[in-house]
């Protein structure tokens, strides 16, 4: 039982007291972020399927080039033009706190900004497909990019939403239960703790009245004694 080991006092329930405000506090305040978080993560669901679908219509795009370019072309030949690379990218990863929730954020740094230097070959022995699908992927790299970042961010909000969907359920339906019930104990101890004082103050209330009144009886016979005894004297 949840209330075995309470020790009925006023400090225990002040104490209580003060844990269940706290309790009700902190799940109203989970609550709260569980369904900012909710709203949040699905709208970066809903842009996450956005970004999926333009980088899956780009990559088929890219992949149509590459199949034109790699029939026109042998596997040596698209193997020695892709040899010597004249751009490359780096990756800068950073966080932002979104709910309590770190998400990174990605930002491409490339190594010149000259949009011809994606081509790592010249134009004479090459087909116009191959420059078409290698533009087509240099297009798709944000995207890419960006599509990352949005999937991390939802494996994220969804981890975050099941603990704290965990916390407040425990705040809902375990502690604040149990601080309710134990307040519930101790405040009927301590009622039933003051109605037997109330009692046995009453009781040597009347104890007290009653040998006040035999008090007063007695010294009323005393005097009614003394004083019949007195006037048997005087006649």
């Amino acid at each position: 039982m949840a209330t075995a080991n309470v020790n009925p006092t006023r400090m225990e329930l002040t104490r209580l007291k003060k844990r269940l405000v706290t309790a009700r506090r902190g799940h109203k305040l989970l609550k709260d972020k569980r369904d900012e978080l909710m709203r949040q993560f699905l709208e970066a669901v809903r842009e996450n399927k956005r970004i999926r679908r333009e980088v899956e219509a780009k990559l088929e795009v890219a992949n149509q080039h590459m199949s034109v370019a790699r029939s026109l072309m042998s596997n040596q030949a698209i193997a020695v033009a892709m040899m010597y690379h004249k751009q490359s990218m780096s990756l800068e990863v950073s966080e932002k706190n979104v709910m309590s929730v770190k998400v990174p954020v990605f930002k491409a740094q490339y190594k010149t900004a000259d949009e011809g230097d994606i081509y790592s070959y010249g134009y004479s022995f090459t087909p116009i497909d191959l420059d078409d699908a290698i533009l087509a992927l240099s297009d798709i790299m944000p995207d890419l990019i960006a599509l990352a970042e949005i999937e991390k961010k939802c494996q994220l909000m969804a981890s975050e939403i099941e603990k704290t969907r965990r916390r407040v359920n425990a705040l809902e339906h375990v502690m604040i239960p149990d601080y309710e019930e134990k307040i519930r104990y101790i405040t009927m101890k301590l009622d039933e703790s003051e109605r037997s004082a109330t009692t046995r103050l009453m009781k040597v209330k009347d104890m007290m009245i009653e040998k006040t009144i035999r008090e007063r009886l007695a010294r009323e016979q005393l005097f009614e004694q003394e004083f019949a005894e007195t006037s048997e004297a005087q006649t």
